[in-house]
């Protein structure tokens, strides 16, 4: 299962546990039941707009779609003599949630890009047949 696939699925996943209707979220989103159908089903590309307004529907923060997980992880909680607890090592690998993050965002651009370019290819056989 691809990226895309991961985030619709949990997309579908979030809107059956809200108990919202393929009408429900076409409604919010403005477009037809068919429509929203089609990107659930991975038919029509999901660009990054329209993911974060089903993330707005939903309720949903976008990172819970986008399968990052919480990498902050305290290694050892150390108490000095004083009472003063501190956090002698943590290890925040907010570098890679970042790049996670990026490697997403740039698939959907690419989508986005991808749905652009077969729109304007279907605009122009559309006029080469009038």
């Amino acid at each position: 299962m691809n990226e895309m696939e991961k985030i619709i699925e949990k997309i579908a996943q979030h809107r059956n546990k809200k108990g919202y209707t393929y009408e429900n979220m076409a409604n919010e989103l403005d477009i037809t039941p068919a429509a929203y159908r089609k990107i659930e089903t991975g038919e029509t590309k999901l660009s990054v707009e329209r993911l974060m307004k089903i993330s707005e529907i939903l309720e949903e923060e976008l990172s819970s779609f986008l399968d990052l997980q919480n990498k902050n992880t305290i290694h050892s909680l150390s108490n000095e003599g004083n009472g003063n607890g501190y956090v002698e090592n943590i290890n925040n690998d907010y570098r890679d949630i970042m790049n996670d993050m990026k490697e997403v965002y740039d698939k959907l651009l690419q989508s986005k890009d991808d749905q652009i370019a077969m729109l304007k290819e279907q605009i122009a056989f559309l006029r080469e047949t009038k």
